[in-house]
């Protein structure tokens, strides 16, 4: 506090008097060093000056403040030893100082927890339909061939638009999600309705853009939250990773139930419901896309683009890492439930328990990942993980053939092989989601992490029709498809390890 019995001459400081208790609000999101402006002793002329001088500072300042506060954007405030920020600023002006929740301020924990929320309700509707499309095709009459290509319209939808929606979600990331997840609704609500091919594929195609919409604003808004407290990035974004896996189980679990009862158009409706949740909470989020303006007061803009980055050798590995790891996921859609309802006791039900148990050991492998990104960094993390992850695919041949003591089930090696790549990428996904948000330019966040997202989705229009045809090569009981997977995911990681 200032003492103004300091100031012997009342009348010639009054105007310095009104300037301090008249922008003093503004001051709090400033660096303390910014008081150092008030003068200590002047004459009486010349302290009438300075203080005119003061003011006028002072009201640019206030414009200053004004803007950060009326643009709705999320500011961080670095004190004098230029550590991470803890004090941020919402609409409104509130400020954080209010106190911190697990040591974490509580204007990023608050957004935290609403978006968490949304997204585990999300991915349970999510669970609930992956099991349910080819049933649904099946159930229309639609051939082996046209369910194809309505798994694969999603993945074409997000490809198509990662570019656009990236620059999109950079402009501001709350009107990306909820134009993407009002599109997410409408497109599974379509799909429940489809009863032909072209009706379904253009339902689910809309799934895809709606997707590459919300998702690119999803990952700015993390990106934005996370790096308030850089400490501990790679712990909130394993909480994320937590959500998605967790969703997906218990959806999964949920989702059984609700087909045999209702049938499967009923999972599809069921899903619309959870995304017009996630829409209803996504309207209590804060906008967290810092814009800056220019010295003539024009918004800046960020212009770099993907051409821009891939220049960058981090870049192209990390789009080469992402290909590697996106093999992995299409032998776990494509290859892994043929082998284990071959080879599992109960068939098709053995190889469903087994993708739920994967989901579960994720909940374990992301958590793992986030303290390690924490504690050793994001790119040793993705590397550790990777390796792990390739190496567990690479064991699935070896793992199908070795002979079993009497007290272990049949494929209980396969079953330990398909969790430990589920934790290992798990723990990858995290570290991988970090590196990126490191890695970002500022102002062209959405844009950059679009990036290697674009490049693994174009991924899947090949890799279950080139697994499938290495299957049908070799003999789906052996595996070879899925170490071909674990391969590329080596590969990818090679790539990054010599950047």
């Amino acid at each position: 506090m200032y003492k103004l019995k300091k100031y012997k001459a009342m009348k010639d400081h009054f105007i310095f008097i009104f300037a301090f208790f008249l922008f003093i609000p503004n001051l709090k999101n400033l660096n303390c060093k910014a008081l150092a402006i008030f003068p200590t002793k002047a004459s009486r002329k010349s302290t009438i000056l300075e203080c005119g001088s003061r003011i006028c500072l002072l009201s640019k300042i206030s414009h200053h403040c004004h803007s950060n506060i009326l643009r709705n954007t999320l500011v961080p405030f670095d004190d004098e030893k230029g550590e991470a920020s803890k004090k941020l600023s919402f609409r409104g002006g509130h400020s954080s100082e209010d106190g911190t929740i697990f040591g974490l301020p509580a204007a990023t924990v608050k957004p935290l927890g609403l978006l968490y929320l949304a997204q585990f309700v999300l991915f349970i509707g999510v669970g609930i339909v992956l099991p349910v499309l080819p049933i649904y095709g099946k159930a229309i009459g639609l051939s082996s061939a046209s369910n194809g290509m309505v798994i694969a319209a999603p993945a074409l939808g997000v490809l198509l638009l990662a570019r656009p929606a990236g620059k999109y979600a950079d402009i501001a990331r709350k009107p990306a999600m909820l134009l993407g997840m009002a599109l997410i609704a409408i497109s599974d609500f379509a799909t429940a309705l489809s009863t032909t091919l072209i009706p379904l594929v253009i339902s689910r195609l809309g799934l895809g853009l709606g997707r590459c919409i919300s998702e690119n604003g999803e990952r700015g808004m993390l990106a934005d939250l996370g790096g308030t407290v850089p400490s501990f990035r790679g712990r909130v974004l394993s909480i994320q990773q937590a959500v998605y896996a967790g969703g997906i189980a218990l959806g999964a679990l949920v989702g059984g139930t609700v087909v045999e009862t209702y049938g499967p158009r009923a999972g599809f409706l069921c899903v619309t419901a959870a995304a017009m949740f996630t829409l209803a909470v996504y309207t209590f989020l804060p906008e967290t896309k810092n814009s800056r303006l220019s010295a003539d007061g024009k918004r800046e803009k960020n212009a770099m683009g993907w051409r821009d980055l891939l220049k960058d050798p981090r870049w192209r590995s990390l789009s080469l890492l992402e290909i590697g790891a996106r093999f992995g996921f299409a032998a776990k859609l494509a290859s892994i439930p043929v082998i284990a309802a071959t080879v599992l006791p109960g068939g098709a039900v053995g190889a469903g328990g087994l993708l739920s148990a994967s989901g579960f050991s994720a909940l374990i492998g992301g958590p793992i990942g986030g303290m390690l990104t924490d504690r050793i960094g994001a790119k040793r993390t993705v590397i550790t993980s990777g390796i792990f992850s390739g190496i567990s695919l690479l064991s699935v041949p070896l793992a199908l053939r070795i002979s079993l003591p009497e007290f272990l089930p049949n494929g209980s090696f396969f079953i330990a092989a398909v969790l430990l790549w589920s934790a290992a990428v798990a723990a990858q996904g995290t570290a991988f989601n970090a590196l990126t948000q490191e890695l970002a330019p500022v102002g062209a966040e959405a844009t950059a992490m679009s990036l290697p997202r674009a490049a693994g989705d174009s991924c899947y229009l090949v890799a279950p029709f080139l697994l499938g045809i290495i299957a049908d090569w070799t003999g789906t009981s052996l595996g070879i498809d899925v170490a071909i997977a674990g391969l590329f995911g080596l590969l990818g990681v090679a790539a990054l390890m010599f950047t």
